[in-house]
């Protein structure tokens, strides 16, 4: 007789009928596991959440109030004869694969993940399991990128070039997970002890996610908001200024 399956398809999200419970339900539920704070994962409107303890931060800055419980990366609980453990998923702070153990059969669930390590996050664990249910939105073998390392480089040489022209340099970029991701790699190329061509100015929507990076632990090299600088300020020539797509 075959196996049931762990992990099934409903209206609501990806659910465990073993252990009653969803995988980054789209609609209300019960009893939520979230493998990480983008919207398109985490939403209000669950009666309970679980997430990687990691990830807390995160996502009551863009959930608050809600009804919150973490684990840490690989520690396990048991639920309805479910064994549910979050391990590293390498995408953004907190972000997690979700294994499930029962009835002899391992699945893991990965939500967005990211193999190469940033420095932003606890880098991707390659999980054992028997079923892999993966988000795969740059699959494709005709995606092809650079290396994070690369990619800095080119981002610090085109601000340098624009502060020494007297440019602004803008960048558009997610508030969650991108933002973070900048600002950290650009400090890490430039060094501990270097100047950077300029001020960092950032949106808005950007300072309570970066607080949260910071309150975990992660690196991020001081920034101003507009309030900070006024409008004619020759500093702002010289500025790096990153912003959501939608404040363009």
């Amino acid at each position: 007789m075959p196996m049931a399956d762990l992990i099934v398809a409903r209206p609501e999200g990806l659910y465990c009928p073993p252990g009653d419970f969803y995988i980054d339900p789209w609609r209300p539920v019960a009893r939520a596991v979230i493998t990480h704070a983008h919207s398109d994962h985490a939403r209000f409107g669950h009666g309970s959440y679980l997430c990687a303890a990691p990830g807390r931060g995160v996502l009551l800055a863009r959930l608050p109030g809600i009804a919150l419980e973490t684990l840490p990366y690989g520690a396990a609980i048991t639920h309805h004869g479910v064994r549910l453990s979050l391990h590293p998923a390498g995408h953004v702070l907190g972000s997690a694969q979700v294994r499930l153990e029962h009835g002899g059969q391992v699945w893991v669930a990965s939500g967005d993940y990211k193999v190469e390590a940033d420095g932003t996050c606890d880098p991707f664990e390659p999980v054992r399991c028997d079923t892999f249910i993966t988000e795969s939105t740059f699959g494709l073998p005709i995606y092809r990128w650079p290396t994070q390392a690369a990619l800095m480089a080119e981002i610090f040489g085109w601000w340098q070039a624009n502060a020494a022209a007297g440019r602004a340099s803008v960048l558009y970029c997610y508030a969650f997970g991108k933002a973070q991701r900048i600002l950290h790699g650009l400090m890490r190329h430039a060094g501990a002890d270097a100047a950077l061509p300029g001020p960092i100015v950032v949106h808005g929507a950007m300072t309570a996610l970066n607080s949260a990076y910071a309150e975990a632990g992660v690196a991020l090299p001081p920034t101003l908001t507009t309030a900070d600088l006024p409008a004619r300020s020759p500093a702002l020539r010289r500025a790096l200024v990153v912003a959501p797509p939608s404040a363009q």
